[in-house]
């Protein structure tokens, strides 16, 4: 690279001041060389001049790029630039470059470790991989280092990098030579390394080599060997700690088929016990690193064998204790997290009637856990009362603590359900007395001492919540007279109150004496300008409204008040709460009182919103609008009165008299989307919650929604459309015949609209509108097939689709793929849509899906075989081999015709002639068996295929060429 920034050829002096250049602050020069270099990565020269590099130079990033750059050869373009006879060539000058770099750096010997195994594998002709490279780099202390990152990264990449050019059976033979053929001679070469010297039994390598090899060793193979001995002793090093506890867990973690690792685990059980003292002295020594390090080992052996441990709980008591103790002596609770799982896990077996004598036994154990969490909870302690502010300031760590708590919380719940709630909810409760008695009479109005003991237990019961019986009658009755009384005056407390409170208003609906006190301190809490209070007693008053909705409609006026002064005071999140909980209440009141109620809460809401839309000039204003809009929602999905055919809903008249203020808003802030959405949203949850009932408001809300859309070309009214077309459908002995012609006439004419939109701008432009414009035309060909089939848009709406599939973003792709297969149905004799819509028709809706495939199949085959090898984002693949096993269903000689003629426009190099035909011919086998189930199997031919190819070729270096997706015209 010439230094006024003309690009050279790829020699070496140009590739270094290239990569000197990408060190400058110049963008501009930046760009240029990073394309470069991209360019040098592809070529050909890129293979010498690596090497090059990698002989010559002395600065670590040169040789660091060097190696990535290598490596990225061997894997992609090794089958493609080099013949097999310059393989051997290519090996040694591998073995050549390992010896010089076996002293470091590192990070460059680890790469060409990756280079010479990702080659051994390719090489299938390198039968002796494991001699050959022991024998070359020779048996000096530096030579070892390099010998166990090789054998450390060879299954790795044997076994999970796998994006080479070769069939799954070479593949899987070449696994079977370099992993299976070579387990007992690696295992030999680790022994021999452990007992070599004092300090290699404590190399950190030796123990990543075993972790690494332990899914092709049997694992009684290792534990029976001197390397179990140096895992073991690894844990007391400081310089091994972390890789030996690592291995010594993943050793565990193969034995979790308990039944065919007995004599295993009773071998593994003592040694680890062992280890129990180490957990006093790390935790004595505050050695953070180490005691996470050691619980994590008892934790996998816990794991492992918690099937065992519900067996046998006498015999593997002292391993329960070992992880009890880990979480007793973890101050700092760095280390506690570990061993979640493991309870988790033994409190599913213990809650089998099977195990009640291991639960029986191990009760205690339960019993002290909780005692233990109980203590965790607690926040940190401080010398002044008042002082909240428990981290320094430190929001991360605080964020961190809250979201542990948390999973505490869930381990609290697991050991409810192996104690029972009351036993649990005891502790809670003598927890708050002991506080009460200790520090009760202290607290004043300005503050509260060691308020943390307080606080933990009422954290504690909130999260036991959901596992508490809202008959129970003999705690909790104790429990909730004392939290009506806990002090205000500290923001945490009143705000774990609330949240108690908030959980357990299933209880109290069966509770109905215990009511009044609890939402009186909800509602009184909202006299706080503390936000998070705030927020707090929403989500309270929203659970209160809503499980006790039937206790509180004598007061559905007050609340309304409360509610209208409240409101504006409150965060958005909270806001769509209260409205939430009032809405609630209002839809268990007598029918006839609906309108008014829905008057005296929505009017005050209506008229927030002309004012709002009156002054809403920047974009601050019209979200807070539209979020205003927003809250009209949950009166829509609450208030759903009960009424016979015919009689008139009294929802729906209400709704009748805000629709033209909505219309009026939407017609004003048609270019801004969040208004838009919101009104959709609010007519959307119009027709699913009041469905035939919206027949009066269906012409002009059909009308806003066509004009909407050309308006703003927004996705959002093809939602309400859809919603119309659902409802009215599935409803149809109510609907009269003239009004589902009409929504039918009203859904071509969306159709053709979206039509125009997406033949005038590319697929990229419109990924939302897409999404829902097919999640629409799956409803229409549900409801619609005889209808939809024969229409003139139907062709082009298939070749919409073929051109969507050319996005990489989920959800459009997804939607497409999902109408393409619900399509292809009706090309077959099992069609999505019932038999009673379809009836006579079948056969010729048959043929015109037949007849469109013959013509435009060959561009699905081409678009979704793309999609799958290169473009489909990885959730798409199940519903894209959906689509090819459809058509090869309905025209499988065609489409195997259309496939080869696919595969000839991959990217040159791409797939070798030998895997088309291979694939090819297998197809051909499949589909002329009469067999339906090897049909089937053409589906796991063409997915395995399309993974193969995409884990060779993660992206397309230069475009998808002929696989490119034709652009959409439509000129309807």
């Amino acid at each position: 690279m010439a230094s006024n920034g003309v690009l050279g050829d790829f020699a070496v002096p140009n590739i270094l001041a290239a990569m000197l250049t990408m060190r400058s602050g110049d963008n501009a020069k930046k760009r240029v060389a990073m394309d470069f270099l991209g360019k040098f990565q592809k070529s050909k020269d890129a293979w010498t001049t690596t090497i090059t590099i990698l002989q010559t130079s002395t600065e670590g990033e040169a040789q660091l790029f060097a190696a990535t750059t290598l490596k990225g050869k061997i894997t992609y373009d090794l089958a493609t630039q080099i013949t097999e006879s310059d393989l051997p060539a290519l090996r040694n000058q591998i073995l050549v470059l390992l010896k010089k770099y076996a002293g470091g750096p590192k990070a460059v010997r680890v790469q060409l470790c990756v280079c010479l195994a990702i080659l051994a594998i390719q090489m299938q002709t390198w039968k002796d991989v494991l001699p050959t490279v022991v024998s070359a780099l020779g048996n000096d202390v530096a030579s070892h280092a390099c010998i166990l990152d090789f054998l450390r990264v060879l299954p790795e990449e044997v076994t999970e990098g796998r994006k080479i050019t070769l069939s799954e059976e070479d593949l899987a033979q070449r696994t079977t030579e370099l992993l299976a053929e070579n387990a007992q001679q690696v295992v030999q070469l680790l022994i021999d390394y452990a007992v070599s010297s004092p300090s290699a039994a404590v190399n950190p390598q030796l123990f990543e080599c075993i972790t690494s090899w332990l899914r092709e060793v049997p694992v009684a193979v290792v534990v029976n060997s001197p390397l179990l001995n140096a895992v073991i002793n690894g844990l007391a090093n400081d310089k091994s700690l972390q890789a030996a506890a690592e291995c010594l867990g993943v050793i565990c973690r193969e034995t979790k088929d308990v039944d065919d690792n007995i004599a295993t685990i009773q071998t593994l059980l003592p040694r680890i016990l062992e280890l129990r003292p180490r957990i006093q002295a790390l935790a004595d020594e505050e050695d953070i690193d180490g005691l996470k390090a050691i619980t994590r080992v008892f934790a996998d052996a816990g794991d492992s064998w918690v099937l065992i441990i519900a067996r046998e709980p006498q015999h593997f008591r002292p391993l329960v204790d070992a992880l009890l103790e880990c979480c007793a002596r973890d101050k700092d609770r760095d280390a506690i997290h570990y061993t979640f799982p493991f309870w988790y896990e033994l409190k599913q077996y213990l809650t089998l009637e099977h195990y009640i004598e291991a639960r029986l036994q191990l009760n205690d154990v339960f019993s002290k856990l909780v005692d233990i969490l109980l203590k965790h909870l607690e926040y940190p302690s401080s010398d002044d009362p008042n002082e909240l502010d428990l981290f320094d300031g430190d929001r991360e760590q605080e964020e961190k603590f809250r979201e542990f708590r948390h999973l505490m919380g869930d381990t609290l719940k697991d050991a409810c359900q192996v104690m029972g709630v009351s036993e649990c909810l005891t502790k809670v409760h003598n927890a708050i007395k002991l506080w009460r008695e200790t520090y009760g009479s202290q607290a004043t109005q300005t503050a509260v001492p060691h308020w943390q003991a307080l606080e933990a237990p009422l954290f504690a019961m909130r999260a036991m919540g959901r596992m508490v019986d809202k008959n129970d009658s003999t705690i909790l009755p104790q429990i909730m007279p004392l939290l009506v009384q806990i002090p205000v005056n500290n923001e945490k407390l009143r705000f774990a109150a609330i949240m108690v409170f908030g959980r357990y208003t299933e209880w109290t609906s069966a509770h109905p004496d215990f009511l009044q006190p609890q939402f009186q301190y909800i509602v009184a809490s909202f006299q706080t300008d503390s936000q998070e209070i705030l927020r707090a007693a929403a989500q309270g008053f929203k659970y209160f409204c809503v499980d006790c909705k039937d206790l509180l409609g004598s007061q559905v006026i007050q609340l309304q008040t409360f509610y209208d002064q409240i409101l504006d005071k409150l965060p958005d999140p909270s806001k769509e709460e209260m409205t939430e909980g009032v809405a609630s209440v209002i839809g268990v009141q007598k029918t006839e009182d609906m309108f008014k109620l829905l008057k005296l809460y929505c009017d005050p809401l209506v008229q927030r919103l002309m004012d709002r839309a009156n002054t809403a000039t920047d974009d601050a204003a019209k979200v807070a609008l539209a979020d205003q809009i927003n809250l009209l929602t949950h009166f829509i999905q609450q208030v759903v009165p009960y009424m016979p055919a015919g009689a008139e809903n009294p929802a729906v008249k209400y709704w009748e008299e805000v629709f033209p203020v909505l219309s009026t808003i939407l017609e004003n802030f048609i270019g801004f989307i969040p208004i838009c959405e919101r009104v959709c949203r609010v007519w959307r949850f119009m027709v699913i919650s009041y469905r035939t009932a919206m027949t009066p408001l269906l012409a002009p809300l059909a009308n806003k929604l066509a004009i909407g859309f050309a308006a703003s070309k927004q996705g959002c009214f093809l939602w309400v459309t859809s919603a119309i077309l659902r409802e009215f459908s599935e409803d149809r002995e109510l609907v009269n015949d003239s009004i589902a012609e009409h929504i039918y006439m009203f859904f071509e004419a969306q159709a053709t609209n979206v039509l125009r939109v997406m033949s005038d701008l590319p697929p990229i432009d419109l990924p939302d509108v897409i999404e829902d414009f097919y999640r629409l035309l799956i409803d229409a060909l549900l409801y619609y097939p005889h209808k939809l089939i024969p229409s003139p848009l139907f062709t082009p709406i298939f070749q919409a689709a073929i051109s969507a599939l050319s996005l990489e973003k989920q959800e459009p792709v997804s939607a497409a793929l999902h109408y393409l297969r619900d399509l292809l149905t009706y090309g077959g004799q099992n069609p999505a849509g019932s038999a009673d819509q379809i009836g006579a028709t079948h056969n010729q809706l048959r043929q015109i899906v037949r007849a469109l495939l013959l013509s435009q199949g060959e561009s699905l085959v081409k678009q979704t075989m793309a999609g799958m090898m290169i473009t489909f984002p990885r959730d798409c693949f199940p519903d894209g081999s959906g689509v090819l096993l459809g058509m090869f269903e309905i025209l499988p000689a065609e489409t195997t015709e259309w496939l080869g003629r696919t595969m000839q426009m991959l990217p040159a190099g791409t797939v070798t002639p030998a895997e088309a035909n291979r694939l090819l011919v297998k197809i051909r086998e499949k589909i002329q068996s009469s067999d339906f189930s090897n049909l089937r199997q053409v589906r796991v031919l063409l997915q395995d295929f399309t993974n193969t190819y995409r884990r060779r070729y993660i992206a397309p270096r230069d475009g998808l060429g002929q696989l490119e997706a034709a652009r959409f015209h439509f000129s309807g």
